[in-house]
């Protein structure tokens, strides 16, 4: 590619992990000299980071494709992330496509670009074995949103008998707590008021590289030294498994000046007979003595829940037992997601599949529930003073932002708020289900 040549755009799709790593590749090819722009913009290269875990990776990844292409029929495009990983030479196929790295070459990205040329037949693939994905490249985002996600954690040494993660991410490893420091001392540097930390299986973080399954640290130890690092008004926990959430690091978060009260514990299923099928390292008991000391020390903590519905044997009478579990326990959101089959799982040649109407059918009532369940949580906070972190958007003349217990609330749109924390009285839950709010001056004269 010639020198002249240096505009580079960017897509992500899935997970905040994701990205992070489209960020800290961005970061790679800026500081090479290449001038970042939107990914409808004529560009010299797009990368798309993929995600493997939305049932339409194929589709979405082409969709992509096409989209840079329309942008520039000679832009080189570049195939990044967990469906690289898995289906390279599938991802090499498509009209457009002229480069695909796995999981251990998407970081060197800059020295697969210097002879690439625009393909006329098939991309180039570079992708290792995923046994070789044994080190680890520390990654946060930072300029396209109020918050940064930072990853800590890369990797799962779990074997859910649904996920190809490991498969796509290799074994669990960890950046070293020096490193993540000096990652977040960065961030705070940027003023970015809100940090999430995030990785694939971030209770198990410590686990050093090279496939060393000792622990160098805990999680605990971990967010103890975040919670000291000044400049970060907020730390998000973004998924944590419920086996990994110890009570330590429960009283630490209600006690932290940093952390806030929000946790996402993925369950997939209130059924044990589903649990153990699954591969989960716990059951149904042990969930609910995580959410009730959560509960406990936090009252007013939002606890999000991850769920699958239509594992292979999933009866009628099993959904409801995962619906009834879910009603009653005190949480306050769900993310549904509709088992699909993949390659190279144990799920995928399991009996008792569900049809896929049914499948829709379970998602959409959970989906309800969920709904529910959030504006139960909202009214309990209404009338309540809460410090509320502003975003960038103005949607129609109004703005968004989140509690620390992640309530999102809206205002008339004000620039001076963007990116800044303001204490604020919740009203009432509008129309679109966020909560408006009292005007700041009308909040400071009923706080004094």
């Amino acid at each position: 590619m010639s020198q002249f040549q240096r505009t580079a755009a960017f897509h992500t799709l899935g997970c905040k992990l994701n990205f992070a790593e489209t960020s800290t590749i961005a970061r790679q090819l800026t500081e090479a000299g290449y001038e970042k722009v939107s990914f409808d913009e004529k560009a010299n290269v797009y990368v798309i980071n993929t995600c493997s875990v939305t049932e339409n990776a194929d589709r979405e990844c082409k969709l992509h494709v096409k989209r840079a292409m329309k942008a520039n029929p000679d832009g080189l495009v570049v195939i990044v992330g967990c469906y690289a990983q898995l289906k390279p030479e599938e991802i090499s196929q498509i009209e457009g496509v002229d480069l695909v790295l796995g999981a251990k070459e998407k970081f060197n990205i800059l020295s697969y670009l210097d002879d690439l040329e625009k393909s006329e037949n098939e991309g180039i693939v570079h992708s290792c074995e995923i046994e070789e994905t044994d080190f680890f490249i520390g990654s946060y985002s930072i300029g396209d949103r109020t918050r940064a996600f930072l990853k800590v954690q890369d990797g799962c040494d779990y074997k859910c008998t649904y996920c190809t993660i490991p498969l796509a991410r290799g074994i669990s490893r960890s950046d070293t707590i020096e490193n993540v420091l000096k990652n977040a001392k960065e961030i705070a540097e940027r003023d970015i008021k809100e940090i999430v930390l995030t990785g694939v299986n971030i209770g198990d973080y410590g686990k050093g590289e090279f496939g060393n399954k000792r622990h160098e640290h805990t999680f605990l130890d971990l967010i103890s030294e975040l919670d000291q690092v000044e400049g970060i008004e907020r730390i998000r926990i973004s998924s944590i498994e419920p086996n990994l959430l110890k009570d330590e690091s429960i009283e630490l978060v209600s006690k932290s000046k940093s952390f806030v009260p929000h946790f996402h514990i993925p369950l997939q299923s209130g059924s044990d007979e589903l649990l153990k099928k699954m591969k989960r390292r716990y059951l149904t008991k042990l969930y609910t003595d995580r959410v009730n000391k959560i509960r406990e020390v936090m009252p007013d903590a939002a606890i999000g829940v991850d769920v699958i519905v239509g594992f292979p044997g999933e009866t009628e009478e099993l959904f409801m037992e995962t619906y009834n579990f879910l009603n009653e326990l005190p949480i306050t959101y769900l993310h549904v997601f509709t088992y699909s089959e993949r390659e190279n799982t144990e799920a995928a040649e399991m009996e008792g599949v569900v049809p896929i109407p049914e499948r829709k059918r379970r998602n959409k009532m959970l989906r309800i529930l969920s709904e529910k369940k959030k504006m139960a949580f909202y009214q309990t906070q209404l009338g309540k003073t809460l410090p509320v972190l502003w975003e960038h958007e103005n949607k129609d003349g109004k703005m968004f932002g989140f509690t620390e217990n992640y309530v999102r609330v809206q205002k008339d749109f004000d620039q001076s708020s963007v990116n800044q924390i303001e204490f604020l009285k919740l009203e009432k839950i509008e129309a679109d289900g966020t909560v408006s709010v009292m005007n700041s001056f009308e909040s400071f004269l009923e706080k004094i």
